[in-house]
């Protein structure tokens, strides 16, 4: 993949794009990489290979990764009972799980009959602090006021939600008792070298030099300037294209069987398989297309950011699309966009 018949700058200054960064992937390894203005408007830091952009929900991305090195290695399995491994919160039984029960794989794929309680989950307050994710999931603080419980029966429909993946970092916690970055550096970054990678939390502040500050579609620094999402599982991540790139080469490795982290072929075969009651859902990613085409995608959008993760495992080709500003659509109505197509 490459830049084709688009100027990038003059698209930005359409856009009011402040930074951008990209990653190209090409027979299995990052081809080139491509950096675009600057983390903060106003300044001259300009966005380099090593600028760290907030990348929202594509954390969900890494979560799966994580889930299937622990079910490689046997702590958990994906079609087991979610209440059989909780122990410091359950998901309530009631009438819609009597014939199917919340598990990792439905959690994975938003098809677990949990939907997010309106006005939830949104971005860190000092003044709230970090909530305590059995508090969350109680209901019992400013980020979530209720409690989450199974609304539809699992595997009947898609809910999109950041519920499911705090349910799967408590279980991941409660299990392992470590927390969820920890393992997430253990298992994941360490071992990939993804040294730009991190689930920060609460303590960005103006000294970060390699952080990207977030921008509104007007182009102008959003107020917390490094917003922060206190779910690492559904939303924590920061990291560079560059770092996603060498976890999506990651994937295509272990397709081949030649794993860095010790992720098998068939647990990377379901990373990318249609589950449950939609074919473009797998576990933590969105796919399209079929056979050696198959296509996976990831995408984050929060307060100040946009960001895409769009791979052909089977081709070896791939590419990762930061940006420090949020546009207010969806990015394929915007610059991601104009860049993808």
């Amino acid at each position: 993949m490459e830049l084709r018949d688009i100027n990038i700058s003059e698209r930005m200054e359409h856009y009011n794009v402040s930074g951008l960064s990209i990653a190209f992937i090409e027979n299995g390894a990052i081809h080139m990489t491509k950096e675009f203005g600057v983390m903060k408007a106003g300044t001259n830091r300009r966005v380099n290979n090593h600028s760290i952009f907030n990348a929202c929900s594509i954390s969900k991305f890494l979560t799966a990764m994580l889930v299937l090195k622990l079910t490689d290695q046997g702590i958990f399995h994906l079609d087991e009972d979610i209440n059989n491994r909780l122990t410091s919160w359950k998901v309530t039984e009631n009438e819609y799980t009597q014939n199917n029960k919340v598990t990792l794989r439905t959690l994975l794929s938003h098809q677990s009959g949990i939907i997010d309680p309106e006005g939830s989950f949104c971005e860190y307050n000092s003044t709230l602090g970090e909530p305590a994710m059995v508090e969350l999931l109680e209901g019992k603080t400013p980020y979530c006021k209720e409690r989450i419980e199974v609304q539809y029966e699992p595997e009947s429909d898609f809910q999109y939600s950041d519920a499911g993946f705090c349910i799967i970092q408590q279980v991941i916690e409660d299990v392992c008792d470590k927390s969820f970055v920890e393992l997430m550096d253990e298992q994941i970054f360490e071992p990939l070298h993804m040294k730009n990678s991190t689930y920060k939390q609460t303590t960005l502040t103006g000294n970060n030099i390699q952080f990207s500050c977030g921008h509104n579609k007007k182009g102008e620094v959003v107020s917390s300037e490094y917003p922060i999402y206190p779910y690492p599982a559904a939303a924590g991540l920061w990291t560079t294209p560059t770092d996603l790139a060498i976890l999506v080469i990651e994937v295509v490795n272990s397709l081949k069987g030649k794993s860095k982290i010790g992720l098998s072929e068939s647990k990377a075969k379901e990373l990318i398989s249609s589950q449950g009651c939609k074919e473009w859902a797998g576990l933590g990613v969105f796919l399209d297309g079929i056979g050696q085409e198959i296509e996976f995608s990831s995408l984050g959008w929060g307060i100040g950011f946009q960001c895409m993760i769009v791979a052909y495992p089977y081709l070896e080709t791939g590419v990762v699309i930061m940006t420090n500003t949020d546009l207010g659509v969806h990015q394929m109505e915007g610059i991601i966009g104009e860049i993808l197509k």
